[in-house]
């Protein structure tokens, strides 16, 4: 599928998405799965509660590192939990899920969650479109060509080798999204909450680390943390980059219908219940932007619906393996970054390529 952009599908399109809707409400997909999220919530606390336990026995042992790396892939999950509170899966109303939400971002995994639902929220809303998904305006990485050209010599040297640098840069991923919320929260000084959420996050570092620190001797617990945080930014840029990285982009003066934009600029990653577990059900990603609502159990099933319904309308439906999907990011990324070596293009121009 070429990254120019997703095709213009008629009206029909629009009309049909109604009836799939309809079709989803009435076998039950949409329903609350309360059972399946207060499980794997206790499974997670059971696991933090070990990690704990064995932090605490090992004492001075270079094993701590491997409890490290346990923790951040623990955090991670409770952050696709956060996630999905935030999308209302978990509970049955609004509040309440912002409230589960709330505690699993703030509490549990350090970050803002009020900075996280404004993100997302406008990533949910225009998905891949330049100018309106913030998960594609370049930062570390430059995702569409007009962002890589012009850049300086020595972001530049990094952007044309981006591909490359994408899996290392990911292990501070974990520190950026730290920096990311406070820096919101300090910046954002109407934001409802916003007190509640630095002292809550301030609580939480200043607990985390001197713990850490008191326990472990310096060099030791620095390293544990710093295990701590590459794993966490790893796990967390590994499952979402394959999400929409390398997908048609929708500029800025395109429009789309709500079906259309969500399957055309989403990939899904194959491998059945593995990937659902090991990706927080962000591997069923075209299911979930069109029934954001939906409780992870029922996005397999859903599948089945959206991609008969895409074949009988003869719109893409992307999917792949994972594998596969980091090789796109990377070839992505690459090809994108050879821009930063070139001088300014229009982008109408470079758009009719």
């Amino acid at each position: 599928m070429s990254n120019s952009g997703p095709p213009r599908v008629g009206h029909a399109v629009t009309q049909s998405y109604t009836s799939l809707a309809r079709t989803v409400r009435s076998l039950g997909l949409q329903e609350r799965t309360r059972w399946f999220y207060g499980l794997l919530f206790g499974g997670l606390v059971l696991a933090i509660g070990g990690t704990v336990t064995g932090f605490l026995l090992l004492e001075d042992s270079w094993l701590q590192l491997l409890l490290a790396g346990a923790m951040g892939v623990i955090l991670t999950q409770l952050a696709f939990l956060g996630h999905e509170a935030s999308h209302r899966q978990v509970m049955a109303s609004g509040p309440a899920n912002d409230r589960v939400g709330w505690v699993l971002a703030v509490v549990f995994v350090g970050i803002s969650y009020s900075w996280w639902m404004n993100k997302h929220t406008r990533h949910h809303g225009n998905p891949n479109k330049v100018g309106k998904d913030p998960d594609i305006v370049s930062d570390a990485f430059s995702f569409v060509e007009q962002d890589a050209v012009g850049r300086p010599r020595m972001p530049a040297w990094v952007t044309r080798r981006q591909g490359r640098f994408f899996f290392p840069l990911m292990l501070l991923e974990g520190l950026n999204l730290h920096v990311q919320s406070v820096r919101s929260l300090w910046v954002n000084r109407r934001n409802p909450g916003r007190s509640l959420e630095l002292a809550v996050l301030s609580i939480r570092f200043v607990a985390y680390v001197a713990a850490v620190l008191w326990l472990l001797p310096l060099g030791m617990g620095l390293a544990f943390i710093g295990v701590q945080l590459a794993v966490f930014g790893l796990y967390m840029g590994a499952s979402f980059a394959p999400n929409h990285i390398g997908m048609p982009i929708v500029e800025r003066d395109v429009k789309l219908d709500f079906f259309t934009k969500q399957v055309c600029t989403s990939r899904n990653v194959t491998g059945g219940w593995w990937a659902t577990v090991i990706m927080g059900g962000l591997n069923y990603q075209i299911e979930h932007h069109l029934f954001p609502s939906m409780p992870r159990p029922h996005l397999a099933a859903a599948r089945r619906l959206v991609r008969e319904h895409c074949r009988t309308l003869d719109v893409p439906y992307t999917e792949t393996n994972l594998i596969a999907a980091w090789e796109i990011v990377v070839r992505h990324l690459n090809r994108v970054g050879l821009a930063a070596g070139r001088g300014f293009q229009c982008p109408v121009a470079t758009g009719l390529r």
